[in-house]
């Protein structure tokens, strides 16, 4: 990377390829193996790599930042204000979005900043994501949901409402301390649980002024509960509601994947259409950033979106990613 202050190139007529790599429960266990294995492994390095950084860490993850700048992929950090123990579907904790709000984890805030002005280099940043569902303790289900927000016109409700607020408090915070090589990500799920009007992605929209870039994640099915969907029945509403919330911020999808589950479909099909319909159709998506994660579900079954999870799920990922539409290093100009 050049000398000097830099920011992110999002190149037209391509995108990047990018990965979260299995990095343990709290998904931020980054090794440079665990990486060079699965880029020897789909036949491409990785532009782009993925983790989470848990407020229940209360660290800065600069040792994982400098081995990704080492490496030449660009950080994608979803910031998530979640207390362990790490299990979807909790109620909100300490980290809740009032307490938030009401100053009580500025200092860490402050903190993380001082890291990321530290760091230097550009970081993709991703606070607080999926808020349209009912599983992360900081989504507009447990803040009021639907209820409406007295004396406005147009109508906004306390869920999203308060969402935004918490958002624009952590953007804000960290913009103070000097920042500036932050990329604020607005990153929903493809679908809104519950499916009801007030959870709509706008609803949750912070402004331009707060994002940077947009995104979502979008999975064919991944438990045995599921049914089986092809990529373009789980992206194609969600592509369209999400371009309509802002027609200008470049579009990332920051999680996709889908498990393994041969009885039902086939996965190296649906690798295969995905890639096919995100260089043909899906022409915002700059940056795909594949979920490759195995994991045991609670009736004992496996979740398994890694590549490999088959030699024909491989075999496909590693013909779509080989596409020279699929850049394998970020593009950086001065700021």
């Amino acid at each position: 990377m050049a000398s000097g202050p830099q920011t992110v190139v999002w190149p037209e007529g391509k995108a990047y390829t990018g990965a979260y790599v299995d990095f343990g429960e709290a998904e931020d266990k980054v090794t440079l193996e665990a990486i060079e294995h699965f880029e020897k492994m789909v036949g491409k390095q990785q532009a782009i790599i993925a983790f989470s950084s848990f407020w229940g860490e209360q660290t800065f993850p600069t040792r994982n930042l400098e081995l990704l700048s080492r490496h030449g992929s660009l950080p994608l950090v979803f910031w998530s204000p979640w207390d362990k123990p790490y299990d979807e579907r909790r109620p909100p904790d300490k980290y809740n979005l009032h307490a938030i709000l009401a100053g009580e984890w500025d200092r860490y805030i402050d903190r993380w900043a001082d890291g990321a002005k530290a760091y230097g280099r550009p970081l993709l940043v991703a606070w607080g994501i999926e808020m349209n569902g009912n599983w992360f303790p900081w989504a507009g289900f447990f803040y009021g949901a639907g209820n409406v927000v007295p004396d406005t016109d147009p109508v906004e409700y306390e869920g999203p409402e308060l969402y935004k607020r918490a958002y624009k408090h952590v953007v804000d915070r960290v913009r103070a301390r000097g920042v500036t090589n932050i990329l604020w990500g607005f990153h929903v799920n493809h679908t809104t649980f519950p499916v009801k009007p007030w959870n709509r992605m706008a609803h949750y929209y912070p402004g331009p002024d707060y994002v940077d870039w947009i995104g979502m994640s979008t999975y064919g099915m991944q438990t045995n509960k599921q049914g089986w969907c092809q990529f373009i029945e789980v992206n194609e509403g969600a592509y369209r509601e999400l371009s309509a919330v802002d027609t200008s911020k470049p579009m990332v999808l920051a999680e996709w994947g889908v498990a393994e589950f041969p009885n039902n479909g086939s996965k190296a099909e649906w690798i295969k259409c995905a890639f096919d319909l995100l260089r043909n159709r899906y022409s915002r998506i700059r940056a795909a950033v594949y979920w490759h994660e195995r994991w045991q579900n609670a009736d004992k079954s496996y979740s398994n979106l890694r590549v490999n999870s088959s030699p024909e799920a491989l075999q496909a990922y590693r013909e779509g990613v080989a596409s020279p539409y699929w850049l394998d290093r970020p593009i950086y100009k001065p700021r």
